[in-house]
């Protein structure tokens, strides 16, 4: 009878999608920043027509543009400073406009707005995120500019992990525009998810889904990851089997399915996934062969299909010759009655181990084969590395010789 401790039951690697989608981009368009210089021409250009407004329930009153001729010339040095990448001068003259006492609070909001997008540009997120916020503040521009630059607000905020502050924000968007715009929703339901308010994220990400006549792929992960944390596995599987049905050769769709059945307690599924992607070749990173053969070795009867896959990435360099492969390996040779494989592979894990958890397992099998000698020499070098029942190895060293 065998007596090796109590088989180890694999965790399933997570390969999921990422928690949250990049809300790094600044997507809002700015304003026409562009200043008619008097000193440039004799008369002012003509006024180019009015946008289309994009926010026609916005309740807020828009506010009359003023600017002089002194700081319209500013205005325009900036903005050609900034196109012409020049941004550090850009910002410069910027502060230069936000810190006079002569300015308007439209000339200063466009000023921010140009050094928000310069200082976006040069990386510095916070300093972006701050003249964002001063655009808003100063409530200056149209309301199509001006809820653009909320909504850049809103989604550096949500990059500075600024989660309270983002929802704030993204909540004022939502009530003084009553936009129904796919995008903001979706992003707004990203920072719900980061808040870990998952139901609404989901009720919100779906709204936007629903709305949007070509909702990109990625929404639809980050639905599929808002219905997994919700606890909604069936969701989370629907979504999921979706998204893979739409992307069949989307390597990263598929490893996502896979996660998602392997969270719903449907290994048989997660591993049909993941052995057509090693079938055609595409499986090549570690992480993904570990996921196929800890799914395997969470599967009654399938230790010789973990035993393939991980000989099959010791082969191709994929999985390193490390402590958890040849454990693996060990279990799954000893449970399908591969013995002498099984001690193979526990002597190659042996030394890789913290301490002497197998060298123990290791001196158990070689005492179940009649081989003494060798189990008392395994017992002792579990006792050296250290285990929690000493006990177990020493009356394994007590034992005749044979």
């Amino acid at each position: 009878m065998k007596n090796v401790a109590t088989r180890t039951r694999f965790l399933s690697i997570a390969i999921g999608a990422a928690l949250v989608a990049s809300a790094g981009a600044v997507v809002a368009q700015q304003s026409d920043t562009r200043v008619p210089r008097r000193d440039r021409a004799e008369q002012a250009p003509a006024q180019k027509p009015a946008a289309e407004a994009a926010y026609p329930s916005a309740t807020r009153e828009e506010p009359a543009a003023k600017t002089s001729g002194r700081t319209a010339a500013k205005l325009q040095d900036m903005v050609d400073l900034s196109n012409e990448g020049k941004t550090a001068e850009a910002v410069a003259l910027a502060e230069e406009v936000l810190g006079s006492e002569k300015t308007s609070a439209y000339e200063q909001a466009i000023a921010a707005q140009v050094a928000a997008q310069a200082a976006y540009e040069q990386g510095d997120v916070e300093a972006a995120s701050g003249y964002f916020g001063k655009v808003v503040e100063l409530d200056a521009l149209d309301n199509n500019n001006h809820y653009a630059m909320m909504l850049n607000l809103a989604q550096l905020q949500q990059q500075q992990g600024k989660i309270d502050e983002a929802l704030a924000t993204y909540e004022r968007f939502f009530k003084e525009t009553g936009s129904e715009a796919a995008e903001p929703m979706m992003f707004h339901g990203q920072a719900l998810l980061q808040a870990g308010r998952s139901q609404e994220a989901v009720e919100l990400m779906e709204r936007a889904i629903a709305s949007s006549e070509s909702p990109r792929p990625e929404w639809q992960a980050v639905l599929m990851q808002a219905h997994a944390e919700s606890g909604n596995a069936t969701g989370a599987v629907q979504m999921a089997e979706q998204v893979a049905a739409a992307r069949p050769d989307d390597k990263r769709a598929q490893l996502n399915l896979a996660a998602v059945y392997q969270q719903a307690g449907m290994g048989e599924k997660s591993a049909e996934v993941l052995e057509q992607l090693r079938a055609s070749g595409q499986l090549s990173e570690a992480t993904e062969y570990q996921q196929l053969y800890a799914t395997y070795l969470n599967l009654d009867g399938h230790e010789q299909d973990a035993i393939d896959v991980i000989n099959e990435g010791l082969e191709k360099g994929a999985l390193e010759p490390d402590y958890n492969a040849y454990v693996a390996l060990g279990q799954a040779y000893y449970f399908s009655d591969q013995t002498e494989a099984a001690i193979d592979a526990y002597r190659k894990a042996a030394p890789l181990d913290d301490d002497g958890g197998s060298y123990l397992n290791l001196a158990k099998i070689l005492l179940n084969e009649g081989r003494n000698n060798e189990a008392k020499e395994a017992a002792s070098q579990a006792l050296e590395k250290g285990i929690d029942n000493p006990e177990e190895a020493r009356s394994i060293m007590a034992r005749p010789g044979g």
